[in-house]
């Protein structure tokens, strides 16, 4: 099923409209939603950039900072609220790697892992494509087999295996990379 792409662009992104949450530009008020969930030690070792624990002020720096004019990723959260859910129920992101490359991430609120979530938002942010990427990179940590999965799952290509830093880790870890042709 394509995603629909709604015209109404808030800081230059589309809202995504999925089968079960729609993608919208993170917002203010999303602050304590996303330090919830990604102040879980779980999460936060999953990730590359998300320390642990959360110091203050961090989560509402990184929405100002996705928010910002010369913004160097845009991300969307995963917003249920439409169906009854849960205005933040994960957040995916496109890095601006090149004029036409992206780096994709994404996380989920651990109550709702292997529910799909991951993938659906992955495979809709691919073909909504808001910044007309010709290929979407992609880099977990070896110990994320289900991040791995999504990607396969969406049609990534394994590239290759480098390392990458982990805040919450504080230590260099093996990952995996990946690539997504956009035709």
């Amino acid at each position: 099923m394509m995603p629909d792409t709604s015209a109404d662009m808030t800081l230059g992104q589309p809202l995504i409209t999925a089968a079960r949450f729609d993608l919208r530009p993170l917002r203010v008020s999303d602050a304590g939603l996303i330090a919830l969930h990604t102040g879980d030690k779980r999460v936060a070792q999953m990730t590359g950039s998300i320390p642990h624990p959360l110091p203050p002020g961090a989560v509402e720096a990184y929405i100002a900072s996705v928010q910002a004019p010369d913004r160097t990723q845009s991300a969307w959260a995963m917003d249920a609220s439409r169906l009854g859910g849960a205005e933040v129920q994960g957040v995916v992101l496109l890095k601006h790697v090149d004029h036409d490359a992206s780096e994709i991430g994404f996380w989920v609120a651990p109550q709702i892992w292997n529910s799909g979530l991951a993938s659906e938002a992955v495979r809709a942010l691919i073909e909504a494509n808001p910044r007309a990427s010709r290929v979407i990179y992609a880099t977990v940590f070896q110990d994320n087999a289900a991040s791995a999965r999504v990607l396969t799952k969406c049609g990534f290509q394994h590239l290759g295996n480098a390392e990458g830093f982990c805040v919450a880790r504080d230590a260099t870890l093996p990952t995996w990379t990946y690539s997504l042709k956009c035709d």
